[in-house]
This record gives C-alpha cells, structure tokens and sequence, in this order.
C-alpha cells in the first residue's frame, strides 16, 4: 500500500483471509511456505502465529496510512480445527487485537456479527454424551480500533459531520454490539478467483462507513475482495480505494460495482421511507410529535443533531482504466431529495420491538 501517503485515509474497513480456516492454507502458504510445513508437522499453533504473520504487515500499513483519530475496523472470525490428534479453537480476533494494540491502535468496544442460519443442528463433537460436545460457532468479530485521540474537525469537516448525520432510530440498531445479519452469497463460479467469496454482507460495511466515516471521507480495503467495500463507498458518498491481488476479481468487482449503480438510490429512499415511517409509529404509540426538523427534509427528527443531516443520491458512476492497471469507478452525486422515497426499490425495511427501524439491503451483491 506503499500507493498511499502517510495519515490521508480516514476509515480501514476489511475482512482479511481466517488465519486456520482451511480455504486459505493455499493462499497463506504460497507466501510463506513454512506455514504448510507446520501444518504438514501437526503444529497447529506455529501454523496459526505464521499465518498472523502475514496479516501483521497489512496492520502495520492500516496504522501508517490512517489520519490520527481514524478507525480500522476488522471483520474476522476464529476458527476451530483439528490438527493431527489436536482440536482446538484459534482465536484469531484475540491475537489481531493484541498485534494491533502494539503498533499504537486503541481498542474500541467490539461488534459481535451473529450470523443468522437454517442450520439444524445447535451442537458439534459427541452430541448427547458429556465431555466432547463442543459449541458451535456462530458469530464473527467485527474489531473497532482507532489511531490515536479523537478526530479533530475544522470548521468545514464540521459541516460536513453534521451533513452526514444518521437518524436516531438507525443509531439505536447500529450501535448495538449485537448485530443480527444474513451473510451473503459466498459460492463462485468454478471458473472464478476461487470457490468461495468469503464477501461480508452490504449492510456491515454500510454501517461501519456510516459510522465511523464522513461524506467525502477516504476508506481503503486492504483485502477488496468482490468490491462490497468500494460499492458502499459509492452509495454513501464516501471515497475508496481497495486493493485486490487476484485478477479473477475484476470482473466481479464490475458486477458489484454495476449492481450499486442501479439500486443506489432506492437504497437512499428506503432509509427516508423508514425514518416517516418511524414517525409515524411514534405519534401514533405516543401521540406525540418529534421535537425537531430536518432542514433538507422538512419532515420531524428525533434530535438537533439530525436537524442537517443530508443523504446523497447517486447521479452516475462510471468506470475507466488507469495507467496502472487498476480499475476506477468516478461516481458524481448530488442530495437526496423527499420525492426519491416514493420510488419502488427492491430494499427493505424490518421493524423492531425497540421502536427502530433496521434497513436490511436485499439485493445480492
């Protein structure tokens, strides 16, 4: 990432390869070959710390590059395996925090991903006899660290703090360290980057930009991947860059890319349907009105915070060749008016018992 000068991004989000999930024993491994070679021995442990190894450097960049007060939020999951005669969990999110606390990171309250399944079976190991059942695991990691102190905002990056405001009910669902989500498609094509996506779902990274990110704001993915990262920079006016070592990936990076083209803004308008239709919950449960007003909207808000809050809409997005190679997508957008929200979208909204509102993207990047 040697590309990107020093402190100029404001926000890492990514889901890195799972040091000990057997997918990626190829990939670590043509890095660095002692990492077959332990596994090849029955060592699980020297296996696990060489594959960290290899992450440490992507880490050590994710410091060098973020502005102070900017966060780096990691998607990873711990992986459980047996090794010769051994099984045992690999904590993979324990030893990422404790790496990352060395370079300088502050760790930040942690976001469990609990991943929703069909599956029938609740239990691993022996079933019904004591002493070799095991839990299942069934939620991922997402790490919150920040370089630094708090971010520091001029007088302009004040403006455009309270511009990218969130509504108060999607506060109340994103700030939850629970998080209930689908995952989202993972098997690919025979003739594609590999067999599997390993692609966290839109709404994940969706949040963390909306949270931990402003519009106009820089987000780099170290691990790109099929571009989730990148399209949710475009739907919600941030810039990216990613990178992606596989070239088998550029063409589903286009699709991707090309999918958020189309349903951007009706993604934009569900998230305005869904807040009028919190309102109206609330005044019907309460017969109360919120006691403030978006100025761009004009519609009630529950705090002055959210009184200038501005969602973008998507005017085009375009895409071109660099000199590099790499790919560029150039999207132009303009604000999110009222009328977008009576629009059809193939995006949906699911009510909560705790009076919020939780906006689940369905379509399938």
């Amino acid at each position: 990432m040697g590309l990107i000068p020093d402190g100029t991004v404001d926000l890492v989000v990514t889901s890195p390869p799972y040091p000990m999930i057997e997918m990626w024993d190829e990939p670590l491994a043509e890095v660095d070959p002692k990492i077959a070679s332990a596994l090849s021995a029955g060592d699980g442990p020297a296996a696990f710390e060489l594959m960290h190894r290899q992450l440490d450097g992507v880490w050590a960049e994710s410091y060098r590059v973020l502005r102070q007060g900017g966060f780096l939020c990691i998607n990873v999951g711990d992986a459980t395996r047996k090794v010769k005669d051994i099984f045992r969990l690999y904590s993979n999110h324990a030893r990422i925090v404790s790496h990352c606390e060395s370079l300088g990171f502050q760790s930040l309250p942690l976001i469990l991903w609990r991943k929703q399944t069909n599956a029938p079976n609740k239990f691993m190991g022996s079933g019904m006899l004591p002493s070799g059942a095991y839990a299942t695991l069934e939620h991922e990691y997402v790490l919150v660290l920040r370089k630094g102190g708090k971010r520091d905002f001029s007088e302009a990056d004040a403006v455009r703090r309270r511009e990218s405001a969130f509504f108060w009910e999607e506060r109340n669902v994103w700030f939850s360290d629970m998080w209930d989500l689908k995952g989202t498609r993972q098997v690919l094509a025979p003739n594609e980057a590999r067999s599997r996506s390993a692609a966290y779902p839109l709404e994940l990274v969706h949040r963390l930009i909306n949270m931990y990110s402003m519009q106009g704001d820089l987000v780099l993915d170290p691990f790109l991947g099929t571009g989730t990262t990148a399209a949710a920079c475009v739907l919600n006016a941030r810039n990216s860059v990613g990178f992606e070592l596989l070239e088998g990936f550029a063409p589903l990076i286009r699709e991707t890319m090309a999918t958020m083209g189309r349903v951007a803004n009706g993604a934009v308008a569900e998230r305005l349907r869904a807040h009028l239709s919190f309102v109206e919950d609330y005044h019907n449960r309460t017969g109360k009105t919120l006691g403030h007003t978006s100025r761009a909207y004009g519609f009630p808000v529950m705090t002055r915070q959210e009184v200038e809050l501005q969602l973008p809409g998507l005017e085009s997005l375009q895409e071109s060749l660099q000199e590099s190679g790499g790919l560029q997508f150039t999207a132009a957008h303009s604000p999110a008016g009222l009328d977008s929200a009576s629009k059809n979208t193939p995006v949906k909204v699911e009510p909560r018992d705790d009076d919020s509102h939780q906006l689940t993207m369905s379509f399938d990047l």
